[in-house]
């Protein structure tokens, strides 16, 4: 039988990376003005980026160096689909697993949904590099803005120029960005088990 494991954030939070629904988890965090769900939007890129990307750095970028634990570990030679963004399957070795909400450590550049970009390294490094004091969030806002390629004066990202944190927002839907078409040949494998938290598919 073939075993394809689907996992949540859960799995990362033996690593130290708060769960989305829990009591500190990123759901139950937002901003000043804006709830969580407010911020992981397009809407919020496209009409606020400076909030919208000081959110995204502070609540998850802050996690870019955390390691895997051994539940990673065991998953790293096996068929896998995970909702999480941390990147830690891959850093355990899992060259093959599918991140279905996007990576942390990727962007690409702004773009019509279903166009085929580019991945591209995250600019995280050289955003704490420009930063005196990470806990001045104008001068971080100004240094995510500069790495994202975001006009200062417009606060209006450009197509096909400024970039993106390669995440699913609430208001995107699955492209091939984010490997639908592997997920769907993988879901559909003969006597394939699915395995998730607490619960299991079996076809």
């Amino acid at each position: 039988m073939s075993i394809l494991y689907i996992t949540g954030a859960g799995v990362s939070a033996e690593s130290g990376i708060p769960t989305f629904r829990g009591k500190d988890g990123f759901w139950t965090i937002g901003s000043v003005n804006y709830t969580p769900q407010e911020m992981a939007t397009r809407a919020m890129y496209l009409t606020h980026p400076d909030e919208f990307l000081l959110w995204y750095f502070r609540r998850f970028a802050s996690y870019r160096h955390i390691q895997p634990n051994n539940v990673h570990d065991w998953l790293a030679g096996k068929k896998l689909i995970t909702q999480n963004i941390d990147g830690l399957d891959g850093k355990a070795g899992n060259a093959d697993y599918i991140p279905i909400h996007g990576r942390l450590d990727k962007v690409t550049v702004l773009h019509a949904q279903g166009d085929e970009v580019e991945l591209i390294d995250a600019p995280w490094e050289k955003v704490v590099a420009t930063c005196s004091n990470l806990e001045n969030d104008a001068e971080v806002k100004a240094a995510l803005l500069e790495a994202f390629k975001i006009s200062k004066t417009t606060l209006a990202p450009a197509v096909e120029h400024s970039l993106k944190p390669f995440v699913l927002l609430f208001d995107e839907y699955y492209t091939e960005l984010y490997n639908i078409h592997r997920i769907i040949v993988r879901k559909a494998s003969k006597n394939a088990l699915l395995l998730g938290q607490g619960w299991f598919w079996k076809f």
